[in-house]
């Protein structure tokens, strides 16, 4: 089958890995998705926690397996048609940056580690195009292995996103752990869960909604067991889960024969999932809850459709930023135009060079943000804006780069080493410094007077000398410039060559 039809979307969370595979179909000018393949492993990746928050190697040597089977089904991928992302425990590991490496060797793929409020627009995407079309307002809960996400949306847009930090596999290892069940086990839980509950309750039951979904592994097993027990007649109440609490409670675990429904790779976990989906319950108000498909990895399958479709979520992040940094429109087009001519022009043979392509074109337009908060060193002002706000559709890798690229735009090389920016990061680095240089009085030149050449250890400007002698100030500044990259630890040297 053409691959250049499917797309391939992995969700690595806390408690269980997911593969899912769509395919393409176009009907009636609308682009739809329609499953093809899906593969999932319980993997128990936050359990591999200590309390430094260090990733144990059985716990790495868990993921690494089920990263090389998912890896050899997508083996023959277009690199743009996968997006992997990780989430909670990726997040808070602090030895990631030694465990990342050889997840991505195992996949073949880069991974995204996601914010946690973009992982909850991406389940709130997932959920909202599995369900019927409706005007209302539905709250969507996703109970993970590590963070717990709530959203507030309408029609396929959230409103209101929020990401706490509990989860059904840290909650057993807490207050469960093995599986044992305990009164004592639930009345921390609960109490543990409401504190967290608290910081949002009444934001949530401000908004209001009109029909709530639960669409994690948490909220699938409790509406299977509680349905199949007879516990609750649709969907997940509150009575319902009391009753199986107390079941819980009696029998001393998720092993009790008279529980029906419940698969056994989530024994384990149900009763800390419970002990959350009851204090969501009690804090939120919630009276009934529906279970919800698709989830984070269809929300990555659409993001990426609208991607192909040249909508790109992250497209509308940055017109959002424009508007709220009353950044200068002009200005940055110029620059943006300017930029990725020169960056055209050194013909990078990288399958990631379309990426960065992208990334340059927003640092760009974004290059100037900082200067709504303080002309001096703004550009310091922007990284660090870009790098840390919420930027909805930009994974933290995505807005790391545009960090480093706004960062590194003007004044010394050295402060961006701390990045350890790829040879084609600091080309494209090298591109948006150029533009800034050569617009520096704000307004249009003649594109026709430079271009750049490279080749393994010098990238050349190639300038009219007769353009160069009319504008001394732009001379004297490439002249710093040749003498800035001569000392930078960038892979090449930079020069200026007059015609």
């Amino acid at each position: 089958m053409d691959q250049n039809n499917l797309l391939a979307a992995v969700d690595l969370g806390s408690n269980s890995f997911r593969l899912s595979i769509g395919r393409i179909v176009q009907r009636e000018g609308i682009s739809q998705i329609y499953a093809q393949d899906r593969l999932k492993e319980t993997v128990r990746l936050a359990a591999g926690l200590d309390e430094n928050m260090i990733l144990s190697e059985e716990a790495i040597a868990r993921a690494i397996a089920v990263l090389e089977r998912f890896g050899d089904r997508i083996e023959n991928f277009p690199p743009d048609r996968v997006r992997v992302v990780a989430t909670n425990t990726f997040r808070v590991a602090r030895n990631i940056k030694e465990f990342l490496p050889r997840a991505e060797a195992a996949l073949g793929y880069p991974i995204e580690v996601v914010a946690g409020h973009e992982e909850a627009r991406l389940v709130f995407s997932g959920v909202a195009h599995e369900l019927p079309p409706s005007d209302e307002k539905r709250l969507v809960i996703d109970i993970g292995g590590g963070s717990t996400e709530f959203i507030i949306g309408q029609n396929l847009e959230p409103k209101l996103m929020q990401s706490l930090s509990m989860g059904c596999v840290s909650f057993t290892k807490a207050y469960f752990p093995e599986g044992v069940v305990t009164a004592e086990g639930f009345a921390h839980a609960e109490i543990a869960a409401r504190k967290e509950l608290e910081a949002i309750s009444k934001q949530f039951q401000r908004m209001g909604w009109a029909e709530a979904y639960g669409s994690s592994g948490t909220a699938k097993a409790l509406v299977a067991t509680l349905e199949e027990s007879g516990f609750s007649e649709k969907g997940i109440t509150l009575d319902g889960m009391q009753k199986l609490k107390k079941v819980l409670i009696r029998y001393g675990s998720a092993k009790a024969p008279e529980l029906k429904g419940l698969k056994i790779d989530r024994m384990e976990v149900l009763p800390a999932g419970l002990s959350i989906m009851i204090s969501a319950f009690k804090e939120l108000k919630i009276e009934r809850m529906l279970q919800g498909e698709g989830a984070l990895r269809v929300g990555v399958l659409y993001d990426m459709l609208g991607r192909q479709a040249a909508v790109d979520k992250r497209d509308e992040s940055v017109k959002q930023f424009i508007r709220r940094y009353h950044i200068d429109i002009k200005q940055a087009t110029r620059v943006k135009q300017l930029s990725l001519q020169f960056f055209d022009q050194l013909k990078l043979n990288d399958p990631l060079a379309g990426e960065l392509r992208q990334a340059l074109g927003w640092a760009a337009d974004l290059h100037e943000v900082g200067l709504s908060i303080s002309q001096n060193a703004y550009h310091k002002h922007t990284a660090y804006v870009l790098g840390n706000a919420d930027m909805p559709g930009f994974s933290k890798a995505d807005q790391s780069v545009l960090s480093l690229l706004t960062l590194g735009h003007q004044g010394k090389l050295d402060k961006i080493n701390t990045y350890t920016p790829t040879r084609n990061q600091w080309l494209a680095l090298l591109c948006l410094r150029l533009a800034t240089l050569f617009l520096r009085r704000r307004q249009l030149i003649n594109p026709e007077i430079s271009r750049l050449d490279v080749n393994d250890k010098t990238v050349s400007l190639i300038i009219s000398s007769k353009w160069l002698a009319q504008h001394p100030l732009t001379q004297y500044s490439l002249k710093l410039e040749t003498s800035e990259w001569k000392h930078a630890d960038s892979c090449f040297s930079f020069k200026v060559v007059p015609t």
